[in-house]
């Protein structure tokens, strides 16, 4: 791939924090394509099959609606914010919903679905500007295209990612950033100890090292009681942490600098007591002393930063696993599924709206039945919000499983103040809402109560009394000729 595609990549606001690592990985995952004027990028209805960055020139988005082609938005590629589509068929695994259009000619960056979820994964600082932009986007396209029965749900793992992803985003660009500091740290500390070091000292410490691999849980106080043990055995030793001992370094010591100012924090932190400081200090000379320990330190440290980050990513690897559930990416649109882990992942997805809210499985057996799962992802979530928002965002949300002859019953009883009798058996009504003005667009339950019944040939229900209100799905276990349409 030519240099320019990097360096273009990187002026990109959706680019803007990835490392150069990053956009390495990004330009050669990526195929450059050119347009003529009124050539298509994609056409509605089409499977979605690529993400695409412009580059150059102008790409126009349009919808048919009612018999006549609306224009939902331009892209021009010499804007460097937010010229990019494609990206929410791609996560909802389904068909484009417009059809975009070059205008004049132009040149854009093609991923595949494959290099789009490995963006995912690879670079999850994009999501802080792809996922609310996409919300917005998502907000636009409901407003010009009327109701689309994913677009609900896609709007809260939106917003749900965005927040998951930012903690442990923001985590492993802060231990790369340290581990990027650490290095040089590290190589002249191990230059130190390795002039100085007999082999049997090398093996000595390399033993410490494994037995100090894994953090120690501790609670504040017995932390901080260790980490007085580590300070007080260097005070012993007359080493302080600046590695001012009198007796500790020699020349080629001091070239790796002092001891770090929060040795007694490392070593405390890894697991490192008086006894295993005192077999330390009995295995290695007096003036290899202040070497092994600077050493030791910095390889513990570098340790500790690697770790951090392979969380960080772990954690990123399992909400993208997370988000492909929910939208049932890479898989047929219909399946056998266990309700229950639908509504694990539901309840996954949307943790920051229930922060105050305590939830209460009460799961019974159901059988494997063959459902939309994305549907009913979407359902669920309707459900769910309208329950936290019935409870004014806390309380407690009891969701229940059972099955009941040859259906399957899901139940969700919410603690708020339940539904007055006039609005009751209005709930399901197309546009009707009891929500503020732009707080909601009256479509959730009646959006569930089609999918429920005109895909999945079930019900659904309301009750409601002083204790709350109660909404009730049955679906039955064996369909026949349901759901096709």
């Amino acid at each position: 791939m030519p240099p320019w595609v990097t360096d273009r990549l990187r002026g990109m606001e959706l680019f803007a924090d990835l490392t150069p690592e990053q956009l390495g990985w990004l330009a050669d995952a990526g195929t450059l394509r050119e347009l003529g004027d009124g050539e298509p990028l994609f056409r509605e209805g089409a499977q979605a099959d690529g993400f695409f960055v412009l580059f150059r020139g102008e790409i126009v988005i349009t919808k048919l609606l009612d018999g006549r082609q609306e224009v939902l938005a331009r892209h021009a590629g010499e804007r460097l914010e937010h010229s990019f589509t494609g990206e929410l068929p791609l996560l909802t695994g389904g068909e484009y919903l417009a059809t975009a259009l070059a205008v004049g000619s132009a040149q854009v960056m093609v991923y595949d679905r494959a290099a789009f979820f490995d963006l995912l994964e690879r670079c999850p600082q994009v999501s802080r500007v792809l996922l609310p932009v996409l919300a917005g986007r998502i907000n636009a396209m409901e407003r010009q295209a009327g109701r689309s029965r994913m677009l609900q749900g896609l709007g809260r793992v939106a917003a749900g990612l965005a927040h998951e992803l930012n903690n442990p985003a923001a985590a492993a660009l802060r231990a790369a950033g340290d581990l990027r500091a650490g290095v040089p740290g590290l190589a002249a500390a191990a230059r130190t100890w390795g002039r100085l070091a007999t082999d049997a000292e090398c093996r000595l410490i390399e033993a410490v090292q494994d037995r100090l691999s894994t953090r120690r849980p501790l609670d504040p106080l017995a932390a901080a009681d260790a980490v007085d043990e580590v300070a007080d055995w260097l005070a012993d030793q007359d080493l302080d942490e600046t590695g001012q001992g009198q007796d500790a370094a020699g020349p080629d010591a001091r070239e790796a600098g002092g001891l770090p100012d929060d040795l007694d924090e490392v070593l405390a932190e890894r697991g490192a007591d008086k006894a295993l400081l005192d077999e330390l200090a009995a295995g290695v000379r007096p003036e290899a002393l202040k070497a092994a320990l600077a050493h030791l330190a910095c390889a513990l440290r570098t340790r500790a930063l690697a770790e951090e980050a392979a969380e960080a990513g772990q954690r990123v690897v399992e909400l993208v696993r997370r988000i492909a559930t929910y939208t049932n990416l890479d898989r047929a649109p219909e399946q056998d599924v266990d309700l229950r882990e639908g509504l694990e992942a539901t309840l996954a997805l949307m943790a920051p709206r229930l922060r105050d809210v305590r939830v209460h499985r009460d799961f019974g057996g159901l059988p494997y039945m063959k459902v939309f799962p994305g549907e009913l992802h979407q359902v669920w979530t309707n459900l769910i919000d309208n329950a936290v928002d019935a409870m004014g965002g806390s309380g407690e949300l009891t969701i229940t499983t059972r099955l009941e002859g040859d259906h399957a019953l899901v139940e969700f009883r919410d603690s708020g103040p339940g539904i007055s009798d006039e609005v009751l058996p209005l709930v399901f009504q197309p546009f009707f809402s009891t929500k503020d003005v732009g707080k909601g667009t009256g479509l959730g339950l009646h959006v569930s109560r089609d999918i429920v019944a005109q895909r999945h040939g079930g019900t659904i229900e309301v009750t409601s009394g002083p204790e709350g209100a109660r909404f009730t799905v049955r679906l039955p276990v064996d369909r026949h000729d349901v759901g096709h349409d």
